[in-house]
């Protein structure tokens, strides 16, 4: 168990620190940005509220979320959760953060499939994350003693790729929200050419954190289906 140990280690760990490096990094664009007042002088509630009346949308609210860089929106009470530090804030980062949820919103609203397929995930990855790496190293343990134990491993990478499969689903869901979220910025003239840079440099740094934690869950899948099929 050893080598499974030390490959998994080591794969974990340098997508950790590319993980730190590219958030680290998104924070600091947020603070950069931060510092860009928008012209307008809305806070981010009003952009949000704005653009959701925009797409003809009534039904979803506008509330505030505790913490930074905790913005979301939920589809199930259909509310758009903006942080403390956009909420308020009357900058060119409130303004991306809070357009991007509501492209979600947005996205609810019309069904876009992507979202739709994330959202059936969910419940399926609450159980799953929480047992599929045991059960793929109670395989490769059992693998030792009996032909059994490889059928085990298996059901375990199965159950790892299914979040990886949401790693990979997110990804569209995530860029096509700041496409919609940067296309009404710019085409409701919400934003000089600055906050616009801005905005759009913020939201792809965002983006990115998602599509490292992507390849490293397709990784991290490999290495597990390399190590059982090396031992069948």
């Amino acid at each position: 168990m050893l080598g499974f140990d030390m490959g998994y280690m080591v794969i974990a760990g340098v997508f950790a620190v590319i993980s730190m490096l590219v958030s680290s990094r998104l924070k600091s664009k947020f603070k950069k940005y931060s510092q860009v007042q928008l012209r307008n002088g809305m806070s981010g509630a009003e952009i949000a509220e704005k653009m959701l009346a925009d797409h003809g949308i009534r039904d979803v609210r506008v509330i505030s979320t505790p913490g930074m860089l905790t913005d979301h929106y939920n589809p199930s009470d259909k509310t758009v959760n903006l942080s403390e530090g956009v909420y308020a804030q009357r900058n060119a980062s409130a303004a991306a953060v809070a357009a991007h949820e509501c492209g979600h919103a947005v996205q609810h609203a019309t069904a876009y499939q992507w979202l739709g397929m994330r959202s059936k995930l969910v419940p399926i990855l609450n159980v799953t994350s929480k047992f599929s790496m045991w059960v793929i190293i109670g395989g490769l343990a059992l693998m030792q003693t009996t032909a059994f134990g490889s059928v085990i491993a298996w059901v375990g990478i199965l159950l790892y790729g299914i979040g990886t499969l949401f790693s990979f689903v997110t990804l569209p869901v995530e860029y096509d929200a700041s496409n919609r979220a940067l296309a009404w910025l710019k085409n409701k003239n919400m934003v000089s050419q600055e906050e616009y840079a801005g905005a759009e440099d913020a939201l792809k740094w965002a983006a990115r954190t998602y599509l490292v934690a992507a390849i490293g869950a397709l990784a991290t899948l490999l290495y597990f289906a390399m190590k059982v099929s090396s031992r069948d």
